[in-house]
């Protein structure tokens, strides 16, 4: 049985993997484009540093949500993508999007349409 305490245990780890400023961004990004190169993620967000988002990265494929793919040639190609737990995640976020679009519908994803989130209101 899930109690107060271990439920928070479970909070608690999951908040540690997804963790910092921009780690959700790079979630939502590979979700939607499903594979992208490093120079791809760094245009999809333009406020991260190209250290944080190296270190980012390194964090989340270390905690198995990323995976990277190093093609040999020159000059090198890096790939990311989600793990296949990685992609296990995109119901909870879209079940926090939805959240966050009733919370502030005027937002542009105010009138989000959930694609894998379960129905909230049952």
């Amino acid at each position: 049985m899930i109690t107060p305490d271990s439920a928070a245990t479970g909070i608690r780890e999951a908040m540690r993997v997804l963790e910092g400023r921009w780690k959700l961004l790079i979630i939502m990004n590979l979700f939607s484009n499903h594979v992208m190169r490093f120079s791809e993620l760094e245009r999809s967000i333009p406020e991260v540093t190209q250290k944080m988002l190296i270190q980012q990265l390194k964090a989340l494929e270390a905690d198995g949500i990323v995976s990277r793919t190093v093609y040999p040639q020159v000059p090198p190609k890096v790939e990311y993508s989600l793990t296949s737990e990685g992609q296990e995640l995109c119901p909870a976020l879209d079940a926090l999007l939805v959240w966050a679009s009733k919370r502030n519908p005027q937002a542009e994803y105010g009138t989000y349409n959930p694609k894998y989130a379960t129905k909230l209101n049952e």
